[in-house]
Parts: structure tokens; C-alpha cells; sequence
């Protein structure tokens, strides 16, 4: 009984992250359909998509540090 705020916080994050994700690829492919081409993310474009998850996760980590 001990763990299962772990593994609520774990299925929590699994379904936050799917539901970003999903949101993200819509996005995605609404851009790509505005300019009529196929969707596709630059090197400069999934470097700074993976820099701003890594922010993300340095803040979510930083909460309740005061």
C-alpha cells in the first residue's frame, strides 16, 4: 500500500505525456497541412523541441524546492 501514490504518479505521467504528445503530432500536421506539404521537423527544430522537454522536466523536478 505503500507504493501506490507511485504508481498513481507514474500512470499520471504516462497519460499527461500521451496527451501531449497526441496534442503535439496534431499541431504538427495542422502546420503541414496549411503549407501543403509533408510534415517534417528540422535538426534545429528537434533540438530545440528536446532542450524545451529537458526545461520542462528541470521544473517539474524543481517543485516544492523552496
Amino acid at each position: 500500500m505503500e507504493n501506490n501514490w507511485k504508481t498513481k504518479t507514474i500512470f499520471l505521467g504516462v497519460a499527461i505525456g500521451a496527451v501531449a504528445g497526441a496534442i503535439s503530432a496534431l499541431l504538427l500536421i495542422k502546420r503541414a497541412e496549411s503549407e501543403h506539404k509533408a510534415p517534417k521537423l528540422t535538426a534545429g527544430e528537434g533540438i530545440q523541441v528536446g532542450l524545451g522537454v529537458l526545461g520542462l522536466m528541470r521544473m517539474i523536478a524543481g517543485l516544492g524546492d523552496d
